[in-house]
């Protein structure tokens, strides 16, 4: 009788965690259609380049030419030239990306050490805000203080301190670094948040038995803080890599003018120029899944190696 008694609620105690199992899936089943909607269901778009396709004709009037836009990605003396700069300043711009992601760690640190909350939330706040704000409001701050007429040349003329108005924007010389600084003054916030909530999970009594072994705030911050972010450090870092050829479109698209264009132009937006601009969309297209493959590949590589160095994958 015991036995039996103690079968019974193993089987209850199975049967209710099976149930609450498929609850949470029926939670998440919106967000896979979603993903599914957006992420997988356009990837039979890619049959696009494998055709001469012009708009507006159907797929089925425009002739197939199988891998005939991939061999001119490669053989095309001037279709490779364009394509290596752009890949230049896709690869600068990544560069750059990675360079700089120590940046929201760093952040993170110093806002937890801020003692006086009301100005510890106002700075996160500050900082997270543009996050939130679309890359043309951006332009259109940028241009209202560093155009030829803008803000900032008015104030440098009124001063002296130049005769001709300064060419932040309609120039080509350091478009990389300004790229870069919009980039960090955008995200710098918001990337932070994800070692703030790290910092959050760290075992407060390792702080409390250094500080009674006489550590200072910055041993704290070197021997328990940082150590403790290097996981977290390391997946974003993976990710990025992982992500080396998506740069995005937004920024670029809106900062790009005739006089910056050959080095401002990245990947993404090479792609929608040539597909949109010059209606080239199997041509868009074949490049476009190239990237995707490149992509999956050095995620695969990047867990693979992330397996073997620290014994943990991130998929």
């Amino acid at each position: 009788m015991k036995n039996i008694k103690a079968v019974i609620p193993r089987s209850s105690s199975k049967k209710k965690n099976d149930w609450r199992g498929f609850g949470y899936f029926l939670w998440i089943l919106p967000f896979l259609i979603l993903i599914f909607l957006f992420s997988y269901f356009p990837l039979h778009g890619w049959i696009y380049s494998f055709f001469d396709y012009k708009p507006p004709r159907s797929l089925s009037q425009c002739e197939f030419v199988g891998l005939q836009w991939f061999q001119m990605l490669f053989t095309n003396k001037t279709q490779v030239a364009q394509l290596f700069l752009v890949m230049k300043n896709t690869f600068a711009m990544s560069l750059l990306g990675i360079l700089t992601s120590f940046l929201p760690v760093g952040f993170a640190v110093f806002l937890n050490e801020m003692k006086c909350k009301w100005f510890k939330t106002f700075v996160q706040t500050f900082t997270t805000l543009p996050n939130f704000i679309s890359w043309v409001l951006i332009y259109s701050v940028a241009f209202s203080l560093f155009s030829s007429s803008g803000m900032v040349n008015n104030i440098l003329k009124n001063w002296g301190i130049i005769s001709e108005p300064v060419k932040f924007l309609d120039s080509d010389s350091h478009t990389y670094l300004w790229m870069m600084m919009w980039n960090i003054w955008k995200n710098l916030g918001w990337g932070s948040i994800v070692y703030l909530a790290s910092i959050a999970g760290i075992d407060q009594e390792q702080y409390e038995a250094a500080s009674i072994d006489g550590a200072n705030r910055f041993q704290l911050m070197r021997n328990i803080t940082l150590p403790s972010l290097l996981p977290t450090f390391f997946i974003m870092l993976m990710l990025s890599v992982a992500n080396f050829l998506n740069n995005g479109i937004d920024q670029y698209y809106v900062f790009q003018n005739s006089f910056n264009k050959e080095h401002i132009q990245v990947l993404d937006l090479y792609v929608y120029n040539i597909g949109m601009t010059g209606s080239s969309y199997s041509l868009a297209t074949a490049i476009s899944m190239l990237k995707s493959i490149v992509s999956v590949a050095l995620l695969t590589i990047v867990n693979i190696v992330s397996k073997q160095v620290r014994g943990e994958s991130i998929i």
